[in-house]
């Protein structure tokens, strides 16, 4: 696990979009996780502007979202279907064919989970996951206590979850109380695991992630497990880490064939 400790919101955006970037320029036919919420905006913008720059392709690239609200219309503006088209699908001219989300409207959700699944599958397996993490440590939906080999499945929204979500929404009773979630055992699967976090009130749940045990009661934790996982923080979402100074020892020592470019502001 590399822990990437930055001075701000805009690094951690700047470096999570060169990781993504590199990605898609190695392999223009990269499959890559999508997550919604606020922790990834800056890295959709940076990759957007670069699109719009000229500097980057990704219309070979396929997406697979990370989760669906249960019941939501699909054009509801905070669907994630929406919310992928507008924030990710749209900005970095990505072909909507490729891009897929969880079908939190089936009919038959279990053979909707297992379809994504078999999805995910066929396309070659995801080659970097983008994750934001909760303030109770939850990664996807998958709330504490989710099983670490847990598959694409409908979950139950944990209060703090859904109080936390109603700032998308114009009354918190609107806030669907079930989701789709990719599960734990989905995202262990991808060869690349990024996890993003901003601000202070991330700092416990970075904590638990990374140098806390591994258990069920911080989801999170599972990414201990992983060979390949970058955990890109700012500086207040890093104040609750122990090691930090080595681990801005250990980044800024990297072997030069490690690094990859990080455009500065």
């Amino acid at each position: 696990m590399e822990i990437v400790i930055l001075p701000d919101p805009g690094a951690v955006a700047r470096f999570g979009a060169a990781v993504l970037a590199d990605t898609v320029r190695r392999d223009p036919d990269a499959v890559l996780g999508l997550a919604t919420g606020s922790s990834p905006l800056g890295i959709y913008e940076q990759l957007a502007a670069l699109v719009q720059a000229g500097e980057l392709d990704v219309g070979r690239a396929s997406g697979f979202a990370l989760d669906e609200y249960v019941g939501i219309p699909e054009d509801h503006p905070q669907s994630y279907a929406s919310v992928i088209r507008t924030e990710v699908v749209e900005p970095l001219r990505m072909d909507p064919s490729r891009v897929h989300v969880p079908d939190g409207r089936a009919a038959d959700i279990p053979a909707a989970c297992a379809a994504y699944e078999a999805a995910i599958r066929e396309a070659g397996g995801v080659d970097v996951q983008i994750l934001g993490i909760g303030a109770n440590g939850h990664i996807g939906f998958n709330e504490p206590t989710s099983s670490f080999a847990s598959r694409t499945r409908i979950k139950t929204l944990a209060p703090r979850t859904r109080a936390d979500n109603a700032r998308f929404f114009d009354d918190p009773d609107q806030v669907p109380t079930h989701c789709l979630t990719q599960g734990l055992g989905t995202i262990m699967d991808a060869r690349h695991l990024l996890l993003v976090a901003q601000g202070e009130a991330k700092a416990d749940a970075i904590a638990a992630t990374v140098e806390g045990p591994v258990s069920a009661m911080a989801p999170g934790s599972i990414l201990q497990h992983h060979p390949t996982v970058t955990v890109v923080v700012d500086e207040a979402a890093a104040s609750k880490l122990r090691l930090a100074d080595y681990y801005k020892h250990v980044f800024a020592n990297k072997p030069e064939w490690q690094r990859i470019a990080v455009p500065q502001p």
